[in-house]
């Protein structure tokens, strides 16, 4: 049976879902998450989930609240239809039709999919993600026309009630530093700085005030520029 007060968080271990597992732990009972292994070229932010996790589970009233961490590999199922900038060397930069060439056709489609079914089983009615189409790379799986559709396949095929919920759907980066300062405050803001990744070149080395980073890819900009309006906001 379903929990309704359950949620599923897609969890990479960057800013968008770092701050999404925040969300979903101060508004649900019971979250776990879920994280993918797809060949990324930036696979160093699996290895800032668990310490993340840990972070987090230590903030106040949040620990009781996290549960399990589920992974899965598409790694095969990705490689199979071709490669992109996000899963190879390839140049970064806008392709013949306009989208980015990091663009995975796909990707979070698959990730949706492979995460309804762990929903399912674990009775978790809501799934979480940090798909956003107001600030963003113009992925067409970020869409929240998409986001819809995906949520009536998966309710028809799977023969469930889920809730797809995107807190920052319609938020710009700005706005998502601030959703983490309301959330939890400096500790926060601090955590998504330092530990969470974001750079598609998986660049850790270099530290800006907004976190590590290559500083010049399409998802640092977005990073960096959100930091800079959200700190001019407040100052």
């Amino acid at each position: 049976m379903e929990n309704d007060d359950a949620a599923l968080v897609l969890f990479s271990g960057g800013q968008d879902s770092t701050t999404c597992l925040a969300w979903a732990l101060a508004r649900h009972r019971r979250v776990e998450t879920v994280g993918f292994a797809y060949g990324q070229r930036h696979a160093v932010e699996l290895d800032c989930r668990a310490p993340l996790r840990a972070a987090l589970a230590a903030m106040p009233d949040w620990g009781d609240r996290l549960g399990p961490d589920h992974m899965v590999d598409l790694t095969g199922a990705i490689a199979a239809v071709g490669a992109t900038a996000l899963t190879s060397e390839a140049e970064i930069a806008i392709g013949a039709e306009g989208l980015p060439t990091t663009f995975v056709p796909g990707r979070n489609l698959q990730f949706l999919v492979s995460a309804a079914a762990i929903a399912y089983r674990r009775g978790l009615r809501r799934i979480v993600g940090g798909m956003c189409e107001t600030d963003y790379s113009g992925y067409p799986d970020c869409r929240d026309d998409t986001i819809k559709a995906m949520q009536v396949a998966l309710n028809l095929g799977m023969q469930r009630r889920f809730v797809l919920e995107m807190p920052l759907m319609w938020r710009d980066k700005a706005a998502t530093w601030a959703m983490a300062e309301r959330l939890g405050g400096a500790a926060l803001v601090g955590l998504i700085v330092e530990q969470t990744h974001s750079c598609y070149r998986g660049e850790r080395g270099i530290r800006h005030d907004w976190g590590h980073g290559c500083g010049d890819c399409p998802a640092c900009a977005l990073r960096a520029a959100g930091w800079r309006r959200w700190r001019e906001m407040r100052y």
